[in-house]
């Protein structure tokens, strides 16, 4: 049968990352299995037990799974309705001398949720190095608009002036908190290494002859070829899937920045004041030839809006798990952890490819801005007629009626905000006529934008992203070089 004949997640076709997919592939899977033996039988061995030379030699030879064990262990699988059984006895063939000794003291759960554990950490590692490349890349496009005024937006009505730089900052925050969570929970991802089939650590202490001190040498060996700091203190049959849900609430975040971020730019698309990138040949419409959707950005929205809502299936296995375990866990888990990274790794590279080509277009955005301010700049208008002597409540009404005029030209007829015009026409305003174009530069409204922006991206966000500093080097290359 064709793999065109067989439904295949548009994530591992579409989307992700070839390296996130290796992580979570059956290959990569029934591998770490059998080096989770390994590691094991090697740690027993030296803490004593009777394990031979040729078992773990053979063991280690045959640490990859190839296509013929992947066959041998569904012929198993089918006939104990047990996939770790089945690995075990695929394993003793591939290596014979180990047959005996594979799996020794252990449960299923030392392989499968330790090797869960090992492809959490991996994805982590992953994620985080594409995260800060996106915010790098907004870092820069925010300090080379850290000074252009545009439009801000409160109930997406035009409000007081801000820059582009500055909106960008408001994402890049964002971006940087769940920098953060993400790399807490990667600080505090433990193993849960060898602790029985119920937490008690029974058959280990029976395999050392009740020495208790040799199973905490055991998982401090298996934590160190494993690459896990320490083992989590407390293990049922399994490590606790509140670890699962931390990592999600922390991982899946991306997906509610993502979207916001997304709809802002989507929306700047609508008001043609920003682009996401356009490629030459690219098609935006099947019938609409002129159209240049912002794709990317909606499928960013498409899929931060799968990944956002992932963490009530976490949390909602993670409460219905029953005293030392129930199995209801299982089937969801093996969908839920790969393709939480899926997504998030999809998102990342879609963002990393949008926010390192956005493009601007100043003009419309000063023509928007040109549109709004004659409104603004009443403020500063009454002020200097106040420094004239004239009555701030008459200039008030006086503005009063010219605006409501200006708007409805705009409004009513499709015509361009006339308000200063009209002020320059009113002998009322007189007094001011000379010192009006110098009110309505768009640099006076903008505050302390400029300042805003340097200081934070060259404070906070370069200090966080230093420690990314060797992957968002290699990145600019490979970028250059294409």
């Amino acid at each position: 049968m064709s793999s065109y004949d067989k439904y295949q997640t548009p994530l591992a076709t579409r989307y992700a990352s070839q390296e996130m997919m290796s992580i979570f592939s059956a290959r990569t899977r029934a591998s770490t299995w059998r080096q989770l033996w390994v590691w094991l039988a090697e740690a027993e061995k030296e803490l004593g037990l009777n394990i031979p030379d040729e078992a773990i030699q053979q063991m280690r030879e045959h640490v990859t799974v190839s296509d013929k064990a992947f066959d041998v262990a569904r012929e198993y699988e089918n006939k104990f309705r047990h996939d770790v059984m089945a690995h075990v006895h695929a394993y003793g063939e591939d290596a014979p001398a180990a047959a005996g000794h594979i799996h020794l003291g252990a449960t299923s759960c030392y392989v499968t949720d330790n090797a869960d554990l090992i492809f959490i950490q991996k994805a982590l590692d992953l994620i985080l190095p594409k995260l800060a490349k996106v915010i790098q890349n907004l870092k820069e496009f925010a300090l080379k608009y850290k000074d252009t005024p545009t439009l801000g937006f409160t109930h997406y009505q035009p409000a007081q002036l801000i820059t582009i730089g500055k909106r960008a900052c408001q994402w890049i925050q964002e971006l940087v908190m769940d920098l953060e969570d993400i790399e807490t929970v990667r600080e505090r991802l433990q193993f849960r290494g060898a602790q029985g089939t119920t937490g008690s650590q029974a058959t280990f202490l029976e395999l050392f002859e009740g020495d208790a001190d040799k199973i905490v040498e055991l998982n401090k060996i298996l934590c160190k070829k494993a690459g896990f700091p320490s083992t989590y203190p407390i293990s049922t049959q399994t490590y606790t899937r509140k670890v699962d849900l931390r990592v999600a609430n922390a991982v899946c975040a991306i997906g509610a920045t993502a979207e916001r971020i997304a709809s802002d730019i989507r929306h700047l698309a609508n008001l043609k004041e920003m682009e996401e990138p356009f490629e030459k040949s690219q098609i935006g419409s099947s019938a609409m030839a002129y159209k240049r959707n912002p794709m990317r950005s909606e499928r960013i929205a498409a899929l931060s809006r799968k990944l956002a809502n992932l963490p009530v299936n976490f949390s909602n296995t993670f409460k219905a798990q029953w005293f030392e375990r129930t199995l209801d866990d299982s089937a969801i888990r093996r969908m839920d952890i790969p393709e939480m990274f899926l997504l998030a790794d999809s998102i990342l590279l879609a963002l990393d490819n949008v926010t390192n080509g956005l493009v601007v277009y100043p003009s419309v955005v000063r023509a928007h801005i040109d549109q709004e301010l004659p409104f603004m700049a009443t403020e500063s208008i009454l002020m200097k007629l106040a420094q004239h002597g004239v009555s701030r409540q008459d200039a008030h009404e006086e503005i009063r009626v010219l605006s409501h005029q200006a708007s409805a030209v705009v409004k009513q007829e499709g015509g361009k905000n006339d308000l200063l015009e009209r002020i320059k026409k009113s002998e009322f305003f007189k007094p001011v006529w000379g010192e009006i174009d110098g009110l309505v530069d768009p640099a006076l409204f903008i505050g302390n934008c400029p300042r805003i922006v340097e200081d934070y991206c060259n404070g906070q966000v370069a200090e966080k992203l230093s420690r990314y500093q060797e992957t968002l080097s290699k990145a600019e290359t490979a970028q250059l070089s294409i």
